[in-house]
């Protein structure tokens, strides 16, 4: 029969209690960074050439939250046959994907049924026309309602105690307070903490731009 050493057991046990109290905290609600994201658009070289002219590129704005990606200074239209929303931003680098990224509101607008998913998974993706200065290009399958969700890096997941692809809750605080349930962890190393609602979800919870905090619960 093997034992453990003294050394090993209290090694052991302050695993046990580190995790315990992670636990707990995350029940009762951490501090998180909450960001409202716009409408926006992710274009394809392919769709650059035929929107901005053949070799163009898109002119850095400002930096976003996220690692490598910026907020460009050209703006498109989107056009569907019952609606139409212009100065719609573009966010860089270039994908290998077109995406177009709606509010519910925005796609009531549009006369389109966007589902609501995580960027990245667009089956069955609302189909809209993208018009930009020099030309036209039909996105098929390209607009969704993205999910609300969480950007984590690895450690930042170990401090909240959750796990790539978990659902948790977040709680918006103001006079109006609402939670958000079904929000989905995402963990990766080039990630920076935090959660990325849309503007149907902060007005609901009357919360505006700036630095705003939500509370991270984990599902029970």
């Amino acid at each position: 029969m093997n034992y453990f050493s003294e050394t090993e057991i209290r090694e052991i046990v302050a695993q046990v209690v580190a995790r315990s109290c992670l636990s707990g905290a995350a029940e009762k609600g951490q501090e998180i960074p909450v960001e409202i994201s716009a409408r926006h658009v992710h274009l394809t070289r392919e769709a650059m050439d035929v929107l901005f002219g053949k070799g163009s590129q898109l002119t850095h704005r400002r930096d976003l939250s996220q690692p490598g990606q910026f907020l460009a200074q050209e703006r498109v239209k989107l056009v569907t046959a019952r609606g139409q929303l212009a100065n719609v931003g573009i966010l860089g680098p270039l994908r290998h994907r077109i995406q177009v990224e709606l509010s519910l509101t925005d796609a009531r607008v549009l006369g389109v049924e966007a589902p609501i998913c995580l960027s990245g998974d667009l089956e069955g993706a609302a189909d809209v026309l993208i018009v930009g200065p020099k030309g036209v290009v039909s996105a098929r399958e390209a607009a969704i309602v993205a999910k609300a969700h969480v950007h984590m890096t690895p450690r930042d997941a170990r401090q909240y105690g959750v796990q790539d692809g978990e659902r948790v809750s977040i709680r918006l605080g103001s006079e109006r307070a609402v939670t958000l349930n079904d929000v989905v962890v995402r963990v990766r190393e080039d990630y920076a903490l935090a959660v990325h609602i849309d503007f149907d979800e902060a007005n609901a919870a009357q919360v505006s731009g700036g630095s705003i905090t939500g509370l991270l619960q984990k599902a029970r």
